[in-house]
């Protein structure tokens, strides 16, 4: 089980009168808005489309539809796009016939995501392409849900498992010593797949890991032989993966719907903690949206005992429906521990189980819930990252996102949940609401979501731009005499800088900012006079992590 740290916000500050070399970042160039009004741009543009589209269709179809819309009446450019849409209806043929109907779903997501056509008579097309994707794991599972009692308690333990990761003879001042990595897992196919966390197996998958690494699982009515499995795809940002054994699975449980459980719901929690299989303990939720503990979306927070070793079982309802994966508590805390809601696996088991990493989209925007009196209405975009996809399609900081593909937005969570169901390298529609109430569509590429996309942020534009979707403050320049002095211009609020004491009008002098070595952190320190502390002269260093839910 992942153990969490206390801190929040991941914040430390501290008063300080140190002095440092300036370090900030000079980034003399920006990536510019493409000019649609010069000719020559609009040559190489179609120069760069052609060579993209020998090894990215998809992506050069979605710059040529943006080409073809900013660019009117030109015969060059209509072609171009033709071109693209024919390669890609070619694509999506042969990823059927070769049954690749992953990469056959993202590309029929793509076409009409641009086309709204049934110009290649894809009518019901994308329901068979799930259907075959998900059809050898919900054919065998047949199982109906059964109430939690003493009677058939036996049958919810028999469907879970003991995953054990041998790791093989680690050797310390001379001594050497069996080391393994313990978890817990569940079926939900009858001929053996298997949940669990992704952190459980991450030695088996991560390809800078040189050391030992074995996988098996230990049935729960048979602790003593170990069963070889392997990992058939996993998802380190969600924390989740599926595995596959060659066992008939004694009881297969069915997924629930997180939606069915309310705050105070009473809530079970079967695996192995500390090894010791079998283990049932129960609890109730507390809270259902705990943020701040996920890059993507909101967890349950649970009371229910869990320990190292329950990581990847499931967590049931009354009804032995999985409403929860277990995943993480913290440390030195009883009753703080915390589950992923069983949508996010349902949204992407059929990636899961198509192999591989699972790669989650991203379009280079940090947003936040847009409220008003209270009301949830879309997500507000607050920065958009240069050479963006938001970027590249006119998405701008103050639009509000309202649906994808046609179905509402209220929420950031919506938007996260939506954006689980599609891949990267494929094309959705969003439907944007600007600062005149106006509501339009625009198409938006899924690029691969960084590990750290703050860090991205802060390569890729000023810092003092950079700022506000890892801090929360937007930095405009003080001094033409110094790069160091800066004001104040925008505080987002509810994010660290607001919650920090940081308020709009305040100046700031930056003495140095530095990036850890993993690119998880940004260490900056400063001198503030705030208006809220009387503008005294304060020194603080100040870390800021480089992920949070608010980036997509």
């Amino acid at each position: 089980m992942v153990l969490l740290m206390k801190n929040k916000f991941f914040l430390l500050f501290c008063f300080s009168l140190l002095l440092f070399s300036c370090k900030t970042s000079d980034k003399d160039e920006q990536t510019k808005i493409i000019d649609y009004t010069d000719e020559q741009v609009v040559l190489d543009t179609i120069k760069e489309i052609r060579t993209l589209s020998e090894s990215k269709p998809i992506r050069a179809f979605y710059r040529a539809e943006l080409l073809k819309l900013n660019v009117q009446e030109n015969a060059e450019v209509v072609a171009l796009f033709e071109e693209c849409k024919s390669l890609l209806v070619e694509n999506f043929k042969q990823s059927e016939k070769d049954g690749d109907f992953l990469s056959a779903l993202r590309i029929f997501d793509s076409y009409n995501a641009i086309t709204k056509s049934s110009e290649i008579d894809f009518a019901t097309k994308r329901e068979n392409l799930v259907s075959e994707i998900k059809m050898p794991l919900e054919s065998s599972n047949k199982n109906s849900d059964l109430s939690l009692n003493s009677e058939n308690f036996a049958d919810f333990v028999s469907g879970t498992v003991t995953v054990l990761v041998d790791l093989g003879i680690k050797v310390q001042n001379g001594v050497g010593r069996q080391e393994t990595m313990l978890g817990s897992g569940f079926f939900i196919s009858k001929n053996g797949y298997i949940v669990t966390n992704h952190h459980v197996i991450a030695s088996c998958v991560d390809p800078s890991y040189e050391g030992f690494a074995r996988l098996y699982i230990k049935l729960s009515n048979d602790s003593e032989n170990r069963i070889p499995a392997r990992v058939v795809g996993y998802d380190s940002t969600i924390d989740l993966a599926l595995l596959k054994t060659e066992v008939d699975a004694p009881y297969v449980f069915s997924l629930g719907s997180s939606s069915e459980l309310a705050v105070g719901d009473t809530v079970y929690a079967i695996g192995s903690p500390v090894g010791l299989e079998r283990t049932l303990t129960r609890g109730i939720v507390s809270t259902t949206d705990r943020g701040d503990l996920m890059s993507l979306g909101k967890v349950f927070q649970i009371d229910a005992a869990v320990n190292s070793g329950n990581s990847g079982g499931p967590l049931i309802d009354s009804s032995g429906r999985v409403q929860a994966v277990v995943y993480a508590g913290v440390l030195n805390y009883q009753g703080l521990n915390f589950a992923i809601p069983v949508e996010y696996l349902k949204n992407e088991l059929y990636m899961l189980y198509s192999g591989g990493e699972r790669k989650h989209p991203w379009i280079g925007i940090y947003g936040k819930t847009n409220k008003n009196y209270n009301k949830a209405n879309g997500l507000v975009v607050h920065y958009v990252m240069p050479g963006s996809a938001a970027f590249l399609s006119g998405i701008k900081s103050g639009d509000v996102l309202v649906s994808v593909n046609g179905t509402q937005i209220y929420t950031a969570e919506d938007f996260h949940l939506l954006f689980m169901q599609f891949q990267t390298d494929s094309i959705i529609n969003v439907g944007i609401l600007d600062e005149n109430e106006n509501v339009k569509e625009v198409p938006l590429y899924l690029d691969n979501r960084p590990s750290n996309p703050g860090y991205e942020m802060y390569r890729r534009d000023l810092l003092e731009n950079a700022l506000l979707p890892i801090f929360g403050m937007e930095l405009l320049h003080a001094s033409t005499l110094s790069k160091n002095d800066y004001v104040i211009s925008k505080i987002i609020k509810g994010s660290a800088a607001d919650e920090s004491g940081f308020s709009e009008g305040d100046p700031v002098k930056i003495i140095n900012v530095e990036v850890n070595k993993e690119k998880t952190a940004l260490f900056m320190t400063l001198f503030a006079k705030k208006r809220k502390n009387s503008f005294l002269d304060v020194g603080l260093s100040i870390a800021c992590p480089l992920d949070s839910e608010y980036y997509f």
